[in-house]
């Protein structure tokens, strides 16, 4: 940590930056409500009245930069994590907010349990061409 000259420490490492913030962004907590169903690659959707954040007082400025983000296009987690320069656990409570507050909704990807056998495909184009 680095200190003042006078001996008292500040809440930033030289080489990993503020240690607080992230903490003081979601206000201490580590999980939100919809945190489970958030996938790195879970795709984050504006809502149409999202336009409607900036006047929020409930809501961060990092709460309105991720809403103003994903109105241009869908954004993933990871997506936004890497263009906000916060860590993945942080972006996931502050779009859990979003999701509660309902100015986003979550796209989640189709869990690999529930895709097609490309087996299955082939076999059903196979017997289509046999008729």
């Amino acid at each position: 940590m680095s200190t003042d000259g006078q001996g008292s420490s500040h809440w930033f490492d030289d080489e990993a930056g503020p240690v607080v913030r992230p903490y003081a962004m979601t206000r201490g907590r580590t999980t939100s409500a919809v945190q489970h169903r958030l996938d790195l690659i879970a795709l984050v959707v504006a809502e149409p009245h999202a336009d409607e954040a900036e006047a929020d007082p409930s809501l961060s400025p990092e709460h309105v930069h991720i809403v103003d983000l994903c109105r241009e296009a869908p954004q993933s987690v990871a997506e936004l994590s890497a263009g906000l320069d916060l860590p993945i656990g942080v972006v996931r409570v502050l779009v859990g907010d979003l999701v509660d507050t309902e100015y986003v909704h979550v796209n989640r990807p189709v869990p690999p349990a529930e895709l097609v056998d490309v087996s299955i495909l082939r076999d059903v184009i196979n017997g289509l061409r046999a008729l």
